[in-house]
């Protein structure tokens, strides 16, 4: 006979137990996708990858699934100004985005003194911060060349 090996659910599974949603195989793929994600997929993205794990995934089935788990606040959704909403576990710290307009690529950032600059101008304005949300676009820096000589 052999041995079953326990499973460990991950952050997300974990957090749907705790909202009493049903977990179903499909959603543990899904859950599974996104907390492997190490960028901030779109649900085509999402789909494309569930379904490379189990084809009887739909993209309908990935739509309300990310629907429902952003509305549970088990997942973020992120605009970034594209059209298309781009998703990340709502489980990690705070952080914020710089979206590369040019290559669609997101990098996280945190940073301390944006942070109390945020704060200072709540204060000032007579406001306790409860919550933000920074986004910054931006294209890379040209390289620049080495002057060269005129001939």
């Amino acid at each position: 006979m052999s041995a079953i090996r326990a499973k460990t659910a991950t952050p997300i599974e974990s957090r749907c137990a705790e909202y009493g949603l049903r977990m179903t195989g499909q959603r543990r793929v899904i859950a599974q996708v996104l907390t492997s994600a190490t960028d901030h997929p779109d649900v085509e993205e999402v789909h494309r990858r569930a379904h490379a794990i189990d084809a009887r995934i739909s993209l309908s089935t990935v739509y309300r699934t990310l629907k429902l788990f952003s509305a549970k606040g088990i997942l973020e959704r992120h605009d970034f100004g594209l059209g298309r909403g781009r998703y990340e576990a709502a489980l990690r710290g705070h952080h914020d985005h710089l979206l590369d307009v040019a290559s669609g690529k997101v990098i996280e950032f945190s940073n301390p003194d944006i942070e109390a600059l945020q704060e200072r101008v709540a204060r000032e304005l007579g406001f306790e911060l409860v919550g933000h949300r920074l986004e910054l676009f931006g294209v890379p820096l040209a390289k620049k060349k080495p002057a060269g000589r005129k001939v």
